[in-house]
């Protein structure tokens, strides 16, 4: 019998986060990379700080390109500032999973996040709020071993401070290199959201492209609220797959978040740069409610 590894570690040799690899020698008349992004839907070429500074919509067509965790933080908190939790959290590789390892070691250094979820505690326009986003560059922001215990510890927080809860999701799924490990954390978050709400705790689900597997078949989509950003890939199983299971060709826009908006399945198509406006204002209801009770009025 193989002997059992650890399911996660705690990283005790260093906080500081990789950095990662230098970019290759430019050559003459080379644009630098990064420099310039391109919009997938309209073709229109940006400079990456144009970008940033539309926090990463499109400025000719409004598509909204994936952003990252820490940028999350800094454009939804007040002035960027927040405490971060449980930062020195690192997968291990409990299965034995061939390339694992260096699969994580390669994404830690391309994003310098240690995983795919971010989590800590910050306000909105002076409101406190527990905060987890995910970040679909880290292995399609898959959910693993470390990235459900993150998720489960902010909730937990969030309900020993009785604080709102807000999470960006943005995933591919549940992360196969972890077996049943990762899908076991389906349950323990779900679990750990049904003891926030019977706590009376609110709980704001901020679905962004892509939500999907076992990620928005778990606590994505047990808020209290359920927004999306506008175009947003929504859904469990993949186009494909239930095309062939049902034979029957599905609707163009299928599975995104104005499919899902005028289905009843979620509560609002918020833009981003609307997004922390409206966070602020559901949180100022239910703070003069004293957050217990159902829904607010529309926001």
């Amino acid at each position: 019998m193989k002997q059992w590894r650890e399911i996660f570690r705690k990283n005790r040799a260093s906080r500081r986060l990789p950095r990662p690899l230098p970019p290759p020698p430019e050559r003459p008349g080379d644009v630098p990379e990064g420099l310039i992004e391109k919009c997938p839907r309209c073709g229109a070429l940006l400079y990456r700080r144009e970008l940033e500074q539309h926090l990463f919509v499109c400025p000719k067509c409004g598509h909204h390109f994936p952003m990252s965790a820490p940028d999350r933080f800094r454009v939804t908190l007040d002035g960027g500032r927040f405490f971060e939790y449980d930062a020195d959290l690192v997968s291990t590789d409990p299965l034995g999973f061939p390339g694992y390892p260096e699969k994580l070691e390669q994404a830690m250094e391309a994003t310098g996040l240690p995983e795919a979820v971010m989590t800590g505690e910050g306000t909105i326009k002076g409101h406190p709020v527990v905060l987890a986003a995910m970040d679909g560059r880290f292995i399609m922001g898959s959910m693993g071993s470390v990235v459900g215990e993150k998720i489960t510890r902010a909730i937990e927080n969030a309900r020993i401070k009785r604080y709102p809860l807000i999470i960006f999701a943005a995933s591919g799924g549940a992360r196969m290199q972890e077996g049943m490990l990762s899908l076991m954390q389906m349950a323990k978050t779900s679990a750990a959201i049904e003891r926030f709400h019977r706590a009376g705790g609110l709980f704001i689900s901020v679905l962004t492209h892509p939500t999907t597997g076992g990620v928005s078949a778990s606590f994505a989509m047990l808020g209290d609220y359920l927004f999306a950003e506008p175009g947003a890939l929504i859904g469990f199983a993949g186009r494909r797959i239930i095309e062939q299971t049902i034979r029957e060709a599905l609707p163009p826009d299928f599975q995104t978040a104005e499919f899902l908006l005028r289905h009843g399945q979620i509560d609002a198509v918020v833009p981003r740069k609307e997004m922390r406006d409206v966070l602020a204002r559901v949180l100022a209801v239910h703070a003069r409610r004293g957050r217990s009770g159902g829904k607010a009025p529309s926001v």
